[in-house]
């Protein structure tokens, strides 16, 4: 073992997933698994515990997301050096992590040496953002400014619900949900509810 070693933190709700990584972060001379952690929550506390040089991230966490663990890790350490490693590929999901505060933005099928390279890089002090990552952001652009309550809207239209109901449950009136809609429709390009719904998912707006 280097007697400096790049110490990782590794969040993932998936025990197996977490034995995975620290098999390969550790088959590594250089680098050390100091922590693991299975929510969000526990991240925070654990990267507070240990200070590692590099927190690997998963975004679908059971309690808080992963971008609102990122967001408060940095907020009490805003240099803070965390890479995403996550099977969200929608752009919202990489704009999300990005803003709250991630220097790389790795998917799951990435092939070993890929994370390894990502480790050393975010470690330096530098940013690791793969080509099919900045081409997701690139073919997206501009980014669409949906609001926070018209993501509410999508995310009710998404359960299955009517303009009426999704009204009753907002407490506004149906011709304010219409309203919200036209513009959903406008800054999605979207046909149609549906139409809307589809882009959002897959996008990453919204999860079901």
């Amino acid at each position: 073992m280097n007697a400096n070693p790049i110490t990782v933190l590794v969040v993932d709700d998936h025990p197996v997933v977490r034995d995975g990584l620290n098999a390969i972060i550790s088959s590594e001379p250089d680098m050390q698994v100091v922590g693991e952690a299975g929510t969000g929550v526990d991240a925070v506390t654990a990267y507070l515990d240990v200070h590692p040089n590099v927190v690997l991230m998963d975004l679908l966490l059971p309690d808080i997301s992963g971008a609102e663990a990122i967001r408060r890790i940095c907020a009490q350490s805003p240099n803070a050096r965390i890479i995403v490693l996550t099977t969200v590929d929608g752009d919202e999901g990489i704009y999300r992590a990005l803003e709250a505060g991630a220097r790389g933005y790795l998917l799951k099928d990435m092939v070993r040496r890929e994370l390894i390279q990502a480790i050393r890089e975010v470690a330096g002090g530098r940013r690791y953002i793969p080509a099919q990552v900045g081409a997701r952001i690139a073919e997206n652009l501009p980014r669409p400014d949906v609001t926070a309550r018209e993501i509410e809207v999508l995310q009710l239209i998404a359960s299955g619900l009517k303009n009426k109901e999704v009204a009753y449950r907002l407490g506004v009136s149906e011709a304010t949900v219409n309203a919200h809609i036209k513009h959903i429709l406008s800054k999605l390009n979207a046909s149609d509810r549906t139409h809307a719904v589809t882009i959002a998912l897959r996008r990453g707006i919204i999860r079901l």
